[in-house]
């Protein structure tokens, strides 16, 4: 997979390889010389986009999400597909999940999804001055428009349990850690 001074990859096999996304088994030493293996999931990276209106709505897609069991709140989300930028992917689902087009889309910045586990890096954006579009209804997807502050309820009730969509309204409402950076 790679290394560095803290953890040398002796030797890296490719266990399984999707479409979306890639398990290896690397070996790894550490500097004392101890050895231990590593499972890592080699995922493309993803966008992520909170629609936010003038009056302070936010449009979330409500899905089923077979890995978790359940049906979430998310804000519109995507892998990013090969020779597509992380904005081009959050613009593409915001139409797709959400039927939204922007005029305006701004990074907020970027973090990683499950660093024990994967190297996902999710790109967040805000996306204002919405127009509305018609979408292709997906089988078990919603679109749903609510208050900021609704949102930050359903967050605080434990009804949002979406990591990227918490982050995602929280960076919205504080603004953005290390802004420069991004």
């Amino acid at each position: 997979m790679g290394g560095n001074e803290l953890e040398k990859t002796l030797q890296s096999e490719l266990i399984y390889g999707g479409r979306r996304l890639r398990l290896h088994r690397d070996e790894v030493e550490f500097p004392s010389g101890k050895r231990t293996f590593r499972e890592v999931v080699v995922h493309p990276g993803a966008a992520a986009v909170v629609p936010v209106t003038k009056g302070g709505e936010v449009f979330l897609v409500k899905q089923f999400r077979y890995a978790v069991g359940s049906e979430l709140y998310e804000i519109p989300a995507g892998t990013i597909e090969k020779g597509e930028s992380p904005e081009q992917c959050a613009v593409r689902e915001l139409r797709e999940e959400a039927g939204l087009i922007a005029r305006n889309i701004e990074k907020l910045g970027q973090f990683y999804t499950s660093p024990g586990v994967m190297n996902e890096v999710m790109h967040l954006y805000r996306a204002t001055n919405l127009i509305v579009t018609e979408r292709e209804p997906e089988e078990g997807m919603t679109v749903v428009r609510m208050k900021l502050g609704e949102v930050v309820d359903k967050i605080r009730k434990g009804e949002i349990l979406d990591a990227k969509t918490i982050c995602g309204i929280f960076w919205v409402i504080w603004g953005v850690p290390h802004k420069e950076a991004y």
